[in-house]
C-alpha cells in the first residue's frame, strides 16, 4: 500500500511536468501557425484565441496518450537507474505487480482521452470550421486592412484601401485589380461600399473613379471614368453551416451513416483510448535500463514505437476510408500485435534466468565464439 501511494504521487507529479511541456510546445506551434494565418488574411484576428483553443482540444488526446506513455517510461526507468528494482526483485516481487498501480494511474487518462476523441474533438472541429467559414463568407472588402494589399478568397482579385470611414463596410481610396481570362481589370476609386441586391448577391459599389482594362504588355488598354461602378464580391449569402467532413461529425452520425469515410473516422476515435492503455502497459517492461548506463536510448525507442503505432493506426484508418479493408477486419490487428508485444516483453523480463532468454543465448554464443578463438 505504501509503495502504491508513493508510486501514484511520483506518477502524478511526473505526468504534470510532461503534460505541461508537451502542451506548451503544441500551443506555441499552433500560435505561430494561426497568427501567420491571421496576418495573411486567412482568419479573423479577433478569432485567434478561439481557434487556438479549438486546435488545442483537437490535439489533446494525442498529448494525453504521450503523457501517460512517457510518464510510465520515466518513472520505471528511474527505479532501474537508482537500483530500486534490484531491491524489488530481491524481495521476491514480480514485475507484474506494477500493472495494477499503473492502470490505476492510467484509467483517468484513458477515460478523458475517450471523452475527448468521441465527443469533444468533433465539436471543436465543427466550431473551428464554422469560425473559418464565417470569415470566408464575409465581404472581401471588409477583410482588408487599411494600407495593406489583400488577396480575395477566389485568388483572382487584389484589394488595397487607404483607410476606413466610419463602419467597416465603407472604405476610402480603393484599388482593385482583377485578373480574368488573361486580362487585367484595374479599378481606382475615391470610395467604396458593400451593397446587397434583392437576390442576396453582394457588390462592392465604388464611386468617382477610373477603370483600366487590357492585357499586360499590349497597348490596347481602355480607360473609362465612372461615377458609380459595381464589382460582384459574393454570388450569394448562404449561411455558414460548419464542417461536414467525417472528422467533425458526432458519434451518433458516424454510427447512423456507416460510409467508408465515417467508419475510418470511427476506427481512429476508438483506437486512441486503446492505444493509450496499451502503450502505458508496454512502457513497464520497455523501461529496463542498466544502472551504469543512461536511459535516453530507451526513451528514443519508446518514441519510435509510439510513432510506429500511431502511423499504423492511421494506415488502417485510411484503408477503411478508401474501402480497401472492412471496418471489422481493420480495427483490431494493430492492437492485437501490441498486446502480443506486451506479453512477450513481460515474459522476457520475468524469465531473465531462463536458458532460452535472449541475453542467455547471446552470452552462450559469445562464450562459444571466444572458446573457439582460444583453441585456434
Amino acid at each position: 500500500m505504501i509503495f502504491q501511494r508513493a508510486l501514484q504521487r511520483e506518477l502524478v507529479s511526473t505526468a504534470g511536468a510532461v503534460f505541461t511541456t508537451l502542451f506548451t510546445i503544441t500551443i506555441t506551434v499552433m500560435l505561430i501557425r494561426i497568427l501567420g494565418q491571421a496576418a495573411g488574411g486567412k482568419v479573423a484576428s479577433a478569432d485567434v484565441v478561439q481557434l487556438i483553443g479549438f486546435s488545442a482540444l483537437n490535439y489533446l488526446p494525442i498529448i494525453l496518450i504521450l503523457t501517460g506513455f512517457i510518464t510510465v517510461q520515466l518513472v520505471v526507468s528511474r527505479c532501474y537507474q537508482d537500483s530500486e528494482m534490484v531491491v524489488w526483485f530481491a524481495s521476491g516481487l514480480s514485475l507484474t505487480r506494477w500493472i495494477r498501480p499503473i492502470l490505476g494511474f492510467g484509467v483517468p487518462i484513458i477515460a478523458l482521452t475517450m471523452l475527448l476523441s468521441l465527443m469533444v474533438t468533433p465539436w471543436a472541429n465543427r466550431q473551428s470550421a464554422e469560425f473559418r467559414q464565417r470569415f470566408e463568407k464575409r465581404e472581401d472588402i471588409s477583410r482588408v486592412s487599411p494600407g495593406k494589399f489583400q488577396e480575395s478568397a477566389s485568388a483572382d482579385r487584389i484589394f488595397f484601401v487607404e483607410g476606413l470611414s466610419g463602419d467597416v463596410s465603407r472604405v476610402q481610396n480603393v484599388f482593385v485589380n482583377t485578373v480574368k481570362d488573361g486580362r487585367n481589370n484595374i479599378v481606382v476609386a475615391k470610395e467604396g461600399t458593400i451593397e446587397i441586391d434583392a437576390r442576396g448577391d453582394k457588390f462592392l459599389v465604388m464611386s468617382k473613379g477610373r477603370r483600366y482594362d487590357g492585357v499586360p504588355s499590349e497597348p490596347d488598354f481602355r480607360l473609362m471614368e465612372f461615377e458609380r461602378y459595381g464589382v460582384l464580391v459574393t454570388a450569394d449569402s448562404r449561411a455558414v453551416v460548419g464542417d461536414k467532413t467525417a472528422r467533425a461529425l458526432p458519434l451518433q452520425t458516424l454510427l447512423a451513416e456507416p460510409t467508408s469515410y465515417n467508419m475510418g473516422e470511427l476506427l481512429w476515435r476508438l483506437s486512441l483510448p486503446l492505444m493509450g492503455m496499451l502503450l502505458m502497459l508496454l512502457a513497464v517492461p520497455l523501461s529496463f535500463v542498466n544502472p551504469r548506463a543512461g536511459r535516453s536510448a530507451n526513451l528514443i525507442i519508446a518514441l519510435l514505437l509510439f510513432v510506429t503505432y500511431s502511423n499504423m493506426v492511421s494506415f488502417f484508418q485510411a484503408s477503411v476510408a478508401r474501402g480497401k479493408i472492412p471496418f471489422g477486419m481493420a480495427w483490431w490487428p494493430i492492437h492485437l500485435i501490441a498486446i502480443l508485444l506486451i506479453i512477450a516483453m513481460f515474459a522476457w523480463r520475468l524469465n531473465v534466468n531462463s536458458r532460452f532468454h535472449p541475453m542467455a543465448i547471446w552470452a552462450r554464443f559469445k562464450h562459444t565464439h571466444s572458446a573457439g578463438r582460444v583453441a585456434r
